[in-house]
């Protein structure tokens, strides 16, 4: 079943290591990479799960939207408040919402290719002082700064894409 879970693995220092300029590139690339996926395959497929007890193929896209919503407003208060406390969320039940639970996907692809346009225009004009800003992270009882985040959400669109890819055979 892990394999199910992780089937790249977790996000481990090999993502950390990557290249600011790779990770950018990888956050940028993942709402088309999504995109072709779901054009080249009937809609019947968004109901597939990519593990048992998983979410739907569709969940799994509303989930993204909602994750790197939630991101990209997180580093938007770290770039521009003090060290802030972020709010955490309850992404299962998110998921379990209607605007989450059906396979009308458009909107929510449409918003991510907006979202990581936007988030690779604020990544590629970060200087030194802006990837060293943080937020904490009250769940987690840590800090983060933007690099590791860039490599936390290149890792979960490439997380989600293969659940994707397991759920769209």
């Amino acid at each position: 079943m892990e394999h199910l879970k992780y089937p790249i693995g977790h996000c481990d220092e090999t993502w950390a290591q990557k290249s600011k300029q790779e990770l950018i590139k990888l956050i940028k690339d993942f709402p088309t990479k999504v995109k072709h996926l779901v054009e080249s395959h009937p809609d019947t497929v968004l109901l597939n799960t990519y593990r048992p007890d998983g979410w739907t193929a569709a969940q799994v896209i509303h989930h993204c939207a909602d994750s790197h919503m939630q991101a990209y407003a997180r580093m938007k208060l770290a770039l521009t408040e003090d060290h802030p406390t972020i709010k955490s969320y309850f992404e299962d039940r998110w998921a379990m919402l209607p605007d989450a639970s059906n396979i009308e996907v458009e909107p929510s692809i449409s918003l991510l290719l907006g979202l990581h346009h936007r988030w690779g225009q604020l990544f590629e004009n970060l200087d030194h002082i802006g990837w060293s800003r943080t937020f904490f992270h009250p769940e987690s009882q840590r800090s983060f700064d933007m690099k590791s985040m860039a490599a936390q959400y290149a890792w979960h669109g490439a997380h989600h894409f293969a659940h994707l890819q397991l759920a769209f055979k």
